[in-house]
């Protein structure tokens, strides 16, 4: 098959540069399926760890596993890893690995169609070149689910005539020394950034909707000692490693079978608050009335201090409008408003989890975009991964893989080494297309519906950003990493309507 004017051939076509995509890349490389593409929309490596350069940003998972099994690094300073070590490692890892040639960053994709006759993806790029397209065998999609930050739906938003930004893309230029800033959301990007602008700004009022469990932070940095034997000593990194992992896990159980174990969670972090706040007005505010683990679970030793601070307020009153320099909420009791007077205003509400912004752009074999099809159902893939009605692509992080206990890394792997595995079975059996059945999507959805039923995300008694508009779960995965891996241990061909290459005897002779 000749290539038409301006369109690039390539058998894979990678988006997104963060873990998954980086991952990918580096494994098919080793796996000798070294034509692929990388198509990043920011200027680097990194993904989310590149992007959100917030104050205070941090891990949450400890570092040990928040990191490649093939990549271990002994060099981590803390047991949670700040920001900047984070984008640094997976910049050294990128560098090292051989791949970077084939990475295109600025640039981002308008749009992706399954072409029939062809057996490919067209794929139109934008970047510093212009409008690029993409005949691709295959899509990887490694955007993630915290690429797009989602900004809060308030009636003349708009109108706000100081600073503004979301925190997932913080302006560094804004001095907030001695400002009057407006905080909106209590969630993990919160209760990091909360603490490091409480030091510096005049006046903070932080909007709260709903509380969330907040544990202690167990943290420390690492000796020198520690980082030498990670780095002489033959499998001590690695033995530590697997400790942490197995710690983790144990905590499954009450996440997926036993929320009532939960109870000892809620008791961390009623100490925490008690420790931290001294108003009763203000510990009420911040105290759950659901399950832990119906919401993320949170950990900071600096949140409540930073709320109990004498310049911050939290504002519990729900917000009405915002104005040119203010926010104005009403008192559902009573019906009185306030205004409330800001100079700067910081949008902490997340991002589009369970509605992909990527999924606008793709559109299958049947002429709709997958976001159509997901808005009809909910987000449903085969293993997480593969989807019907959408030949060839494979989704990194897709539904139902994220995690409310351990490190995605470890799922990124496990779906990473499937995809390896197909495309070798799709070149050893000479397959131009794979699509996941009906069948076996529709077994798999339902057998995860039915292992959800019990968790804590859906029996805790909250709304959580985990649950889409049906009220199915489709972000998390119901059980243990293990039994996860296993399940995608091989690439099993039984469950998948194949198609032979038409186009390979014509390709073969443009070849020659």
């Amino acid at each position: 098959m000749s290539a038409t004017p301006g369109r690039s051939n390539v058998d894979h076509l990678i988006v997104g540069a963060g873990f998954a995509g980086l991952a990918a890349a580096i494994k098919l490389d080793e796996a000798g399926e070294r034509d692929f593409v990388v198509i990043e929309k920011d200027s680097d490596v990194g993904g989310t760890w590149h992007i959100n350069t917030y104050p205070g940003a941090e891990c949450d998972v400890p570092s040990q596993l928040y990191s490649y099994s093939f990549a271990l690094n002994p060099h981590w300073s803390k047991v949670y890893s700040p920001q900047q070590e984070i984008w640094a490692y997976t910049r050294k890892v990128a560098e090292e690995s051989g791949t970077l040639d084939r990475f295109v960053f600025d640039t981002a994709v308008l749009d992706a169609r399954w072409e029939e006759g062809l057996q490919r993806w067209i794929v139109r790029t934008e970047g510093p070149d212009g409008v690029q397209e993409y005949a691709a065998r295959t899509i990887i999609s490694g955007s993630g689910g915290l690429s797009e930050p989602r900004l809060p739906e308030i009636e003349g938003i708009e109108d706000f005539q100081g600073a503004i930004f979301h925190s997932a893309r913080w302006d560094h230029d804004v001095d907030l020394a001695g400002k009057r800033v407006a905080v909106i959301g209590t969630g993990a990007s919160a209760i990091q950034l909360v603490p490091e602008l409480q030091r510096v700004v005049g006046h903070m009022d932080v909007y709260q909707r709903t509380p969330n469990w907040v544990i202690p932070r167990n943290e420390r940095s690492f000796s020198a000692l520690e980082r030498t034997v990670f780095e002489k000593v033959p499998g001590a990194q690695r033995a530590l490693r697997s400790l942490v992992y197995a710690t983790l896990e144990a905590r499954v159980p009450a996440f997926a079978r036993f929320p009532q174990l939960m109870r000892a969670v809620e008791l961390q972090g009623r100490r925490n608050i008690a420790k931290g706040i001294r108003d009763p007005e203000l510990r009420a505010k911040v105290t759950p009335d659901y399950r832990a683990g119906c919401k993320r679970i949170l950990i900071s030793n600096r949140w409540y201090p930073a709320l109990d601070a004498d310049n911050v307020d939290l504002v519990t009153e729900p917000i009405t409008k915002i104005t040119g320099d203010a926010i104005v909420t009403t008192d559902p009791a009573t019906g009185a408003t306030v205004e409330r007077p800001v100079d700067v205003l910081v949008v902490a509400t997340g991002f589009y989890v369970t509605e992909p912004p990527i999924a606008q752009h793709i559109t299958g074999r049947a002429g709709r975009t997958l976001a159509d099809v997901w808005d009809d159902g909910g987000m449903a893939a085969y293993k997480g991964t593969t989807i019907h009605g959408f030949p060839n692509l494979f989704q990194i992080v897709g539904p139902n893989t994220a995690l409310g206990h351990s490190s995605m890394i470890f799922i990124i792997e496990s779906q990473v080494r499937y995809v390896v595995e197909a495309a070798k079975a799709m070149r050893r059996a000479g397959l131009a297309v794979i699509e996941p059945t009906q069948a076996a999507q529709d077994a798999w959805t339902a057998e995860i519906r039915r292992r959800m039923r019990p968790t804590v995300w859906q029996t805790g008694g909250c709304a959580s950003w985990y649950l889409d508009k049906f009220g199915n779960n489709t972000t998390l995965w119901p059980g243990q990493t293990f039994t996860f891996r296993h399940h995608l241990s091989r690439f099993d061909v039984d469950k998948y309507d194949v198609e032979a290459d038409h186009h390979s005897t014509q390709r073969e002779a443009v070849n020659a």
